[in-house]
């Protein structure tokens, strides 16, 4: 990290922290500190990270509490596809993946370089199998392999182009009676009358023109309909994950308070952290932590200061489409106390359409063929289907030399005839709103439509005429987009000789507008292999630990497949909690 990132970093941590959230020896004074209420461990958040850690803290006999900000339970992963990307687990082994340690060691180090250290790469790999046996053996949540989805990289040593993902398994809501209410809603939710996995979505985007994908639809509606007649409600993807690991927590009776923000740390005068004050029911309220506390708050995509201190421009809050009260509180209570951070300046970036409503996180649409995407001077300048956040990466890299912020996704009307866009069936119009609010442009003509949205007409034509030559011989020389296996994930088997390549000629043309969207922040509190939150020099805050979001990512700038952040945020949650059952 460069020296200027490091006084940035301090400055706009001294700022942020003049909102209030300042850590000290406690902010109730000394003789609130004998009535507060006591637990061996404090969990802040209750995601995918916050719940994995409380309920293995619980099945290891000690007292956990578990505060969260929102009013409801479940964060950025309730609102998520819920792809847990865990090498060797038991899910994926029975499923007969070829894996083994030495090759996800060998891919995770390729992947990550030398921005993570080994031994917190080897923590990783070594716990989450076993983190997917707990949560299984001790709460409702099943999961399901993603027979398919490739890891990011698989050509690198160690990868599988058949993949390492999983997700969860439907999970019938009513197990949770009146907390299904509380539970946060899903980013996109499940169209009415269809009970979908992640894993479908590839098929549903082709059920115009795919037998497989026609197979897959009918089979979403016969599975609600087979759920509700069996007086179920059935929740998949991020609600399943949520919802499974909180109906765990109720099982195990551990204590969650909702609508409760972290206030303060609470340091006793060693520089231990021994509690935390928080707001409930709008009174400070301090709470005594004997083990210690796990920040799992999330990260600070929602923090506009922090943003702007941190990223690179353009930035701000309105391209996220993570959890809403992901505001840094956790990150600024761990500066406070003196904890070093890493990776502030990245996210888990991807491509995204600034829709009226709230940003559209694109995986499949810059996949599929027939569609490209082109800079401010009407060229290409990516390969389509790479890793979201390798596009958005190039998107800055490259923005400062010929401008690729906004982007363009390009793609014409058969394109719109054969696939679903986000959640628009195909032939079907997009809203009035798309164009009105200038996220999406139409025309008739490819020059007409680079008037619109202020590129050069000849250098747009010359690259669609460019982009339908590959598309014609299958290889495209520029970018090599269909080079990779992960490349055709999201593609159409019918396209001959490239599944990632269809030529556009149908008008009318369609241009959305392109911006770096993410799923959150993946910078945070720097953390050691055990998750212990560390100083800049190495040495251990003493009763303080962080995962998820909170803390520095596991992957560093990269993004190894699907499932990256929450596979890494429950495995970490899951070792804090083992460190804490300890004693150390």
């Amino acid at each position: 990290m460069s020296a200027h990132l490091k006084r940035r970093q301090v400055l706009a941590g001294a700022a942020a922290l003049g909102t209030g959230l300042v850590a000290g020896s406690s902010a109730l004074g000394g003789p609130a500190r004998a009535a507060q209420p006591s637990y061996d461990v404090v969990v802040i958040g209750c995601g995918a990270a916050g719940m994995t850690a409380a309920l293995r803290v619980a099945k290891r006999g000690l007292s956990v509490l578990v505060v969260e900000k929102a009013p409801t339970f479940g964060g950025s992963a309730a609102r998520s596809g819920a792809g847990i990307w865990i090498p060797n687990n038991q899910v994926i082994l029975a499923a007969g993946v070829p894996d083994t340690p030495a090759k996800a060691s060998a891919y995770l180090a390729a992947v990550v370089g030398g921005d993570v250290p080994t031994a917190k790469q080897k923590a990783f790999l070594d716990n989450g199998p076993p983190m997917i046996s707990f949560v299984i053996a001790n709460s409702p949540l099943r999961f399901r392999y993603m027979d398919g989805y490739s890891d990011y990289y698989p050509e690198l040593p160690g990868g599988i182009a058949r993949g390492r993902s999983i997700e969860p398994d439907m999970f019938d809501g009513n197990l949770l009676g009146a907390e299904l209410a509380h539970l946060n809603p899903a980013y996109l939710p499940t169209p009415a009358g269809l009970t979908v996995f992640s894993a479908d979505y590839k098929w549903l985007n082709l059920a115009v023109v795919n037998a497989k994908g026609t197979a897959v639809a009918a089979e979403c509606v016969a599975r609600y309909t087979a759920a509700v007649l069996a007086g179920k409600t059935p929740l998949t993807m991020g609600q399943a994950l949520a919802g499974a690991l909180r109906a765990g927590l109720a099982g195990a009776g551990v204590p969650v308070w909702l609508n409760t923000p972290l206030t303060d740390l609470q340091i006793d005068t060693s520089g231990r952290v021994t509690g935390v004050v928080v707001t409930r029911d709008g009174v400070a309220t301090g709470v005594t932590a004997t083990r210690g506390v796990l920040v799992a708050a999330g990260g600070f995509e929602h923090n506009l200061a922090m943003r702007l201190a941190y990223q690179r421009q353009p930035i701000g809050v309105d391209w996220t489409v993570g959890a809403k009260e992901n505001t840094g509180d956790g990150i600024r209570a761990g500066l406070a106390a003196g904890a070093a951070t890493d990776f502030l300046d990245d996210s888990w970036w991807g491509p995204a359409i600034p829709l009226p409503e709230e940003p559209y996180f694109c995986l499949a649409e810059r996949t599929l063929p027939g569609s490209l995407m082109v800079n401010s001077a009407g060229k290409r300048f990516v390969n389509e289907a790479a890793p979201y956040s390798d596009v958005v990466h190039v998107m800055y890299d490259k923005n400062g030399i010929t401008p690729d912020i906004p982007a363009w996704l390009i793609f014409d009307q058969n394109y719109r005839n054969r696939y679903l866009f986000r959640d628009v069936s195909p032939a079907l119009p997009f809203p009035s709103s798309w164009y009105s609010s200038g996220a999406v442009f139409i025309d008739l003509s490819i020059s007409g439509l680079a008037r619109k949205i202020g590129v050069p007409a000849a250098a747009l034509s010359a690259t669609v005429a460019r982009f339908n030559g590959f598309a014609l011989t299958g290889k495209d020389t520029d970018f090599k987009r269909g080079d990779s296996a992960y490349d055709h994930y999201y593609t159409d088997p019918a396209v001959m000789p490239n599944s990632c390549l269809a030529p556009l000629w149908l008008p009318p043309f369609y241009a959305c507008k392109i911006v770096p969207g993410d799923l959150g922040t993946k910078g945070g509190l720097r953390t050691d292999p055990r998750s212990r939150v560390l100083r800049s020099d190495g040495t251990v805050i003493p009763g303080l630990y962080a995962a998820g979001n909170s803390s520095a990512a596991v992957m560093g700038h990269s993004y190894a497949g699907a499932g990256s952040t929450i596979g890494p945020a429950m495995t970490f949650g899951f070792i804090a909690a083992n460190d804490l059952a300890e004693g150390a």
